[in-house]
This record gives C-alpha cells, sequence and structure tokens, in this order.
C-alpha cells in the first residue's frame, strides 16, 4: 500500500483520532494503554525511547517493543528521541512494522533532554531537524510525526511548525508551553499558540496542555480547531478522562492490576501509576503511603490498594451530608479526579529570583536551593558537590559516542577499544586489554616445546586463531 500522508494518514489509519494518550517515559506502557483505550482513548503512543539504545540493544527492542505486540493495541505510534538523522532513521526502520507512525519527540523539557541533547533543546537547530524529518519521510514505509513545545512568540511557534511539515512531517503535536515551563513553573499552556500553528499548516493538528476532564477535551478542539487533544498527566490522574467519567480510585485500579497481570511490566511502572491514582487518598492515609513505596512484588501493591479502598470505603461510610471534600477538591478524595499542580512557594522565589528549583544544576551548587533528594546525598557524603562546572567532562569514543577512555591508545570506549585491539592483536593499557603480549608470550612458550614447533609451522596463529593459542597456552 502506498504511505498515507496528512489528513488522509489520520483518517484512515488512525481512524480519525481524537482522544490521545501522551508518550509517558515509563508510564505509557502497554497495560496502562490497554486500559486507557477500554475508557475512551482511540489513539496512543509509547513511552518515548532512544534511538541510539534501540538500535545497538536487542534487549532493549524486546523489552520495550517487540514483547508488547498486542492487537487490541492499536492504532499505536512509537515515539523516539535522537539527534542524529541516520540513527533515528535506523531506529525507526526497526520499529516500524510494529505501528502505524514514527514520532520524533522535540518536546521533552527536562535535564535529562538537555544533556543527551535531544527533545525541546533541539528547538532551535532547525536544519538538523530539516534533515532528520526528511530522511525518515523519504526511508519509511509509514508516516513520520512530531511533538513540540511552543517559543514565546506566536508567529516564531508557528514558521517552525511549518518548517516541520515542509521537512515531511505528516501530523504534529503542539504542547502549549514553552521548554522553560515545567514542574513548579509549568503554569498554563498557550492555545493561542496552537491555535495559530493549526490555522497556518495542511496537516492534522493535535493539542496538549490544559487537560483535566472531557469539557476540557471537548472545548480545546472548539476553541483552536484542533482534530485530536493528547493527554498526560490528565490521563494518569483519570484514565476514564475521555470517557467523561471520574469513578472511584480502586475501580480503575483493580482493573490495571488485572491487565498487568496478563501483560507484567516493571514493577517500578506500577507502583508510580497507583500513587497518580491514590494521589489523594494518600494525602489522608499517609501510612499506606510508605508501605506502597516498600512492597517488593505485585500482590504486595494489589495488597495495599485493597487496604487503600477499604479505608475508602470506611470514610464513605462516616461522610455526612452536606459536607465538602476537604482541601478544596473538587470531588472526595476517593474519586479520581485531576491534579492541580502547586506553583512555586513564594519562599523558593526570593531565594532562587523567579526560577525554578530545576534551574539550580545550571548554577553554583549552594545548599539553599537543592532539592531534598540533592540535599540527602550531601549529607550521606559532605564532599558531594552538584556544580556543573565542577563535573569531570567526558570525551566521546570516536565510533559510538559513549565516554572514550583517559588512556585509550585508540580514543574509544572500552567496548569499540576492545573489539579493535582483538581485530588488529594490539595492546591498549589504558583500558587492561593485551592482546599482542599475551599473543607474544603464546608464541614464546611455544617455542619453548619442541613438540609443539612443528604444528605451529604447519598451521600459523592469526588474530582470528588467537583465542585459542592463548587458550591452549594457559591450559
Amino acid at each position: 500500500m502506498p504511505k498515507l500522508q496528512g489528513f488522509e494518514f489520520w483518517s484512515r489509519t488512525l481512524g480519525g483520532a481524537r482522544h490521545v494518550v501522551a508518550p509517558m517515559v515509563d508510564q505509557s506502557e502497554l497495560a496502562w494503554r490497554l486500559l486507557s483505550r477500554r475508557h475512551g482513548a482511540q489513539l496512543c503512543y509509547t513511552p518515548m525511547l532512544h534511538a541510539q539504545v534501540f538500535v545497538r540493544d536487542a534487549n532493549y527492542r524486546k523489552e520495550n517493543l517487540y514483547c508488547d505486540v498486542c492487537p487490541e493495541d492499536r492504532p499505536l505510534i512509537v515515539q523516539f528521541c535522537a539527534n542524529d538523522p541516520e540513527v533515528f532513521v535506523q531506529a525507526a526502520l526497526l520499529a516500524q512494522d510494529y505501528c502505524d507512525a514514527i514520532d520524533l519527540n522535540l518536546g521533552c523539557p527536562q535535564m535529562i533532554a538537555k544533556r543527551g541533547h535531544y527533545g525541546a533543546f533541539l528547538q532551535e537547530e532547525w536544519d538538523l531537524l530539516q534533515r532528520m524529518i526528511l530522511l525518515a519521510h523519504e526511508r519509511l514505509s509509514v508516516p513520520v510525526t512530531c511533538k513540540i513545545r511552543v517559543f514565546p512568540e506566536i508567529d516564531k511557534t508557528v514558521r517552525y511548525a511549518q518548517m516541520l511539515e515542509k521537512a515531511g512531517c505528516q501530523l504534529l503535536t503542539v504542547h502549549g508551553r514553552t521548554k522553560e515551563q515545567k514542574g513548579p513553573m509549568a503554569g498554563t499552556a498557550s492555545w493561542e499558540h496552537i491555535k495559530a500553528v493549526r490555522k497556518a499548516v495542511g496537516i492534522p493538528v493535535f493539542a496538549n496542555g490544559n487537560i483535566r476532564c472531557l469539557q476540557d477535551v471537548e472545548r480545546c478542539i472548539q476553541d483552536t480547531g484542533v482534530q485530536g487533544v493528547m493527554s498526560a498527566e490528565g490521563n494518569l490522574h483519570n484514565p476514564a478522562l475521555f470517557e467523561g467519567r471520574s469513578p472511584a480510585v480502586w475501580e480503575l485500579a483493580e482493573e490495571y492490576l488485572d491487565i498487568v497481570r496478563q501483560h507484567p511490566c516493571p514493577l517500578s511502572y506500577v507502583r508510580a501509576h497507583l500513587f497518580k491514582l491514590w494521589h489523594h487518598t494518600l494525602q489522608v492515609h499517609q501510612q499506606l503511603r510508605e508501605e506502597l513505596a516498600k512492597v517488593k512484588t505485585l500482590e504486595g501493591v494489589a495488597a495495599v490498594s485493597q487496604a487503600l479502598k477499604l479505608r475508602c470505603q470506611e470514610d464513605m461510610s462516616r461522610q455526612q451530608e452536606g459536607v465538602r471534600p476537604a482541601d478544596n477538591l473538587p470531588a472526595f478524595h476517593w474519586i479520581c479526579q485531576p491534579y492541580i499542580r502547586p506553583g512555586p512557594r513564594e519562599g523558593s522565589k526570593e531565594n532562587s529570583g523567579g526560577r525554578s528549583k530545576r534551574a539550580l544544576e545550571e548554577e553554583e551548587g549552594s545548599m539553599e536551593g537543592l532539592s531534598k533528594n540533592k540535599l540527602k546525598k550531601q549529607l550521606r557524603n559532605p564532599h558531594k558537590t552538584f556544580d556543573p562546572s565542577l563535573k569531570p567532562k567526558y570525551a566521546k569514543c570516536d565510533q559510538c559516542g559513549n565516554p572514550k577512555g583517559n588512556r585509550c591508545v585508540f580514543n574509544l570506549c572500552r567496548g569499540c577499544c576492545k573489539k579493535r585491539a582483538f581485530r588488529e592483536t594490539a595492546d591498549c593499557p589504558g583500558h587492561g586489554l593485551l592482546f599482542k603480549t599475551k599473543l607474544e608470550k603464546s608464541l614464546a612458550w611455544k617455542g619453548t616445546q619442541p613438540g609443539l614447533q612443528e604444528a605451529q609451522q604447519v598451521r600459523p596463529v592469526t588474530p582470528s586463531g588467537f583465542s585459542e593459542v592463548v587458550g591452549s597456552a594457559l591450559a
């Protein structure tokens, strides 16, 4: 079949999907996607996958995609982060038979994306992005899509979207926040930016941001004119969001655990989902929070969830008529409902000049602005510093991009160095690889054995037979 493009791809391949579950690292796994689809989601994305790791690691491919094949889990878009056109296309070629499209992540604003040079930190490199999208568009049998964040300026955001469309992007998801809007500084997403993009491009557009309930979905489509709406945090707190329902938490928690038993995933994913679902209840029954954090098995997690259900039912039986939910919640804590992220504290504004705590990674490490986790690490190791300027800078391996050995004679990482040293029968003292030395010792030892000299002349030792020679010498 010819590759469908633009609106034809959205209407025929994606079934005109309007309710979309976002790509979420360690959170949009198969079990969660199936739960979301049962409750109104029409399209799902995989968690963001690292293109370079996907290409080189067969186990990574197996664990994150190949073993998650399920007929119910379609349509499906696989998302990659990448900063190299060839690597991105190689990863996409390995994934294209298991999905309906390949998405390039241009929206991740986290510090790990900055260090890895991907996500939203590529949004100024238009030439690179054009090459990546164009190459993927030419070589893949499925469409290529993009998920982006906006610039502060609407006109620049529009030009950015038009550039991606021209390069070959067939569907665009626009998160209406800038890359600086994250964590406590997230604020409100700009639907004006999304509306401007939708008017300026000729491909389908999904909106992302400010989605807490089905009414928000409908209002966003009406206000911006987009083809669909993507939800991330809203979906995590209420997977029935697209149905317009707010069921009891235990109803969805039990259904999710049943799916996990059929389609297993790491326990850390399950625990994280239950922390989201039970978020408001855990503020009330805090003693069960520690139990949920400590359990080591799926059945242990299910037992804590059951205990939370019983506590909620007791609270319901004691509930008096006319009493409103505590803490200004829209519903009682046992009901699935959105989580309103708190803004930055006034105190931290004074200490950090209005910047978020994440900005401290770019500044000198000071005790004042360190996060709780960093303070704990510093208590364990008083000499530890978080000043980026004092962190060691690692040069990259000439072949794979991993950190190279400081004393490697080939300027490679250990893995690449080992392959080259073996192939060339060479030594690398920096990595402790002594292929040449061991071969010479082996040959010298054979020279002292009269019975082996004839055999050595008949079959000379070559690098390919080196391991056999060394093995016999060691024996």
